[in-house]
This record gives C-alpha cells, structure tokens and sequence, in this order.
C-alpha cells in the first residue's frame, strides 16, 4: 500500500555538548530551519508531533507545547508528544504520517529533541536503563552500554570474537562523521586506536570499548511532512516510498536478542511494501547505538547471514562506495545519540542524500532509496522507512 507522504522539509541542529541551549532553544532553532527548508510559514501547519524521551535528562516536562515557542502561528495547532525510547523520533514521524494518511493533516510538523550533556555521567546510564525491562535487567552494570555489552559477549562466545569488525565499523564511522559539519564527533580516529585498549579508549563494557559506544549529545532536528498531491507544488520533496513499526517483548529473557527479530521483521514489511529488495536500496542509515548494534542489524535487514556481519565490514560492503553504504553520515556512533532526535536525525541525514545536500566525500552518487533503522530499547521498538528521489 502506498503511504503517500513526503518530506518537503527538513533541518537539524549540530549535535555536541551545548552548555548555552536548552531544550526549548534546540526545538527553536530545527523548526525555523525546516520551515525555512519547506518554503511555509508557521500558519500552514496542521499539527505537530514532538519526539522527546526526556527520562530525567530535563527539568522540563510536558514539552509539546515548547514547539509554539518558535512562532507565534503555530499557537492553537495541536500538539502531541511521542515516546518509544531510541526510537521516540521516528515514532513522531510515523505518528505524523498517520495523521496525515487519515485526513486529519495535510501539513504536519515532526520534531525531535534532547539534552543530555548537563545530566550526570551516572544518571545518563540510569536515565537510559529505564528503556530495558527493569524487574530483570536493573542490576546491570553500566546502563545501556552494559546491556549491549553482554549481548556482544553472548555474539563473542557463539560466533567467536568479533573485535576487528567492531573496530572497523567505529573507524568507519568516525570517518564518514568528520566530514559531516552536523556531526558530534568530528575524528577520523582511524582503525587503530578503535581496535586498540588504551588510557583513551578503555573497556566501558564487556568487550565493548569507549570507541563502541556512541555519544551523549545534545540536539534538535525537524522535518515537515506533506500529502502526495501537496508535496508536488513544493520547492523540494522526497517521496516516504514505505514504513513498518514491529513492536516486541520488553524482557530480553523472551527473545533471542542476537536474532534482533523485530528489526528483521519491521525490514521484510517495509521492503515488501515498497516491492523492493535490499539490494535495490541504495544505502542504509542504521541505528548504531554500539558498534555490536550495527553488526547485528547487517544481519537482520538480511546483508549476510546470522554470524556472518563481519563480512560485510570486512569486504568494504558497507563503506560510501560499497554496494550498500551504511552510516554514511557518520551515524549514532560519530552524528550522536540525543535520544529523542536521534529518529528525526536520520531521515533528515536520509533526506539530504537524496537531495544531494551532503558534503562530497560522504555523497552516496546516484542515490535513489534510502532506508532508515531506528530501534529503541536492545531490539524492542523497530522503525523502517524508505525513502524515495522523486524529482
């Protein structure tokens, strides 16, 4: 079935540690510049969505309303805040989507934020432990990096050890991400020191090292989103070709959480519904929360098969130039994680592609489609878009 929505506009704030923003101020800045983007005025917005995971990362709650802050017309638009973990932005603009699908919108606003640099390096790990299932998961050591940490030790002990693929996947990231002027961290590290155990890049968790783990970041970013036949009259449009949304069990004692199910599940319904393959694809933004992360999902969007992800690192698959680019923007791991924008992120970093808007060295040429992977949680919330060039 086709969706018949697009993206028409689109923006994002620099990720990094912004001690001068605020919540309110990140919201400010990406609205103006996707409305800016889309060539509309804040009256022509029929509702707004607001992905914000929060979690005690900000004194601020109930932020739905923070949106009317950028201008003074979007007072008395409806307003709704979304939330499914990691997965919060692109859960707001699928909730946009629908709105628009049901005929409640033809113009709806999707914005993403997070502040989390100003909260405690302790309460981070606790703020996002919150996303697993705490009656079974709350002692673990370390918060998320800790979960993840041991998923690696289980994909270690069954498949062997895998610490050159995860080195290859930071470096490459780290790479792609220094070439992106939005990007948190701006380093070609370089294969060597992610590979290596040093004072600088120290364990974290299991055999997870700092260069695994993505940032603590803060940032906004925002896309506006239009009907099929209103997308035709605008400056810029990239076609929403499908999405899927698989939802699984929070426990990971009820899954095989290696398999990521629903992120190969969300995968097939998406690519079915846009009757394509894989390989039609012509690159990924995935969602590398940790490098293990970005190796599991090699295997469940279905590049290799279970235990092989390393091929694809190994062989040069998923470097810009590959036969499937993935991260190209440098992803999670170099752009940043700012939880609740971390979703909106991506299909701007997606969009840009398709629009030829990113810096050279990371230009996928000739992109066509573009699918986004946005989970929440070890594997629990799992979001897919394509996204289409159209014009």
């Amino acid at each position: 079935m086709s969706v018949n929505v697009s993206v028409v506009g689109w923006a994002q704030t620099p990720f990094g540690k912004f001690d001068n923003e605020s919540v309110e101020s990140l919201i400010v800045k990406a609205v103006h510049g996707a409305l800016e983007s889309a060539g509309i005025s804040a009256a022509d917005v029929d509702a707004i969505y607001l992905g914000h995971f929060n979690a005690g990362f900000s004194k601020q709650d109930f932020t739905a309303s923070l949106v009317l802050q950028a201008d003074d017309a979007l007072r008395f638009t409806p307003a709704t805040r979304v939330e499914n973990a990691c997965a919060t932005g692109s859960a707001a603009i699928h909730q946009g989507i629908q709105s628009i699908q049901a005929g409640r919108a033809k113009i709806v606003l999707a914005v993403g934020v997070e502040q989390m640099t100003q909260t405690p390096g302790p309460e981070v790990g606790t703020n996002l432990l919150r996303a697993s299932y705490l009656r079974e998961e709350s002692d673990i050591q370390g918060g998320f990096a800790g979960l993840f940490g041991q998923i690696a030790t289980a994909y270690f002990e069954k498949y062997g050890d895998q610490s050159d693929a995860l080195a290859m996947i930071a470096a490459k990231n780290h790479r792609n991400g220094a070439s992106n002027p939005l990007a948190h961290l701006r380093k070609d590290l370089g294969y060597d020191f992610c590979r290596q155990v040093s004072e600088k890049n120290p364990f974290v968790a299991g055999p997870l090292k700092r260069t695994d783990c993505s940032p603590v970041s803060d940032g906004a970013a925002a896309v506006i989103l239009t009907d099929a036949a209103t997308a035709r009259g605008m400056q810029r449009e990239i076609a929403i070709r499908s999405v899927a949304h698989v939802q699984d069990f929070l426990p990971m004692s009820r899954r095989d959480v290696m398999k990521l199910e629903g992120c190969a599940r969300a995968w097939r319904k998406a690519l079915d519904a846009a009757q394509l393959q894989l390989s039609d694809l012509s690159f990924v933004e995935t969602h590398d929360c940790f490098t293990i992360a970005e190796l599991l999902e090699y295997e469940a969007m279905g590049l290799t098969p279970a235990g092989q992800g390393a091929t694809a690192i190994r062989e040069g698959w998923t470097q810009v130039g590959g036969k499937l680019p993935i991260n190209a923007s440098g992803g999670l791991k170099s752009k940043g994680h700012p939880v609740g924008a971390t979703g909106v992120s991506m299909h701007v970093m997606a969009a840009m592609q398709l629009a030829d808007q990113m810096p050279e060295t990371i230009t996928v040429k000739n992109a066509k489609l573009g699918g986004i992977f946005n989970m929440g949680g070890a594997g629990v919330a799992n979001y897919v878009s394509i996204l289409e060039r159209v014009r």
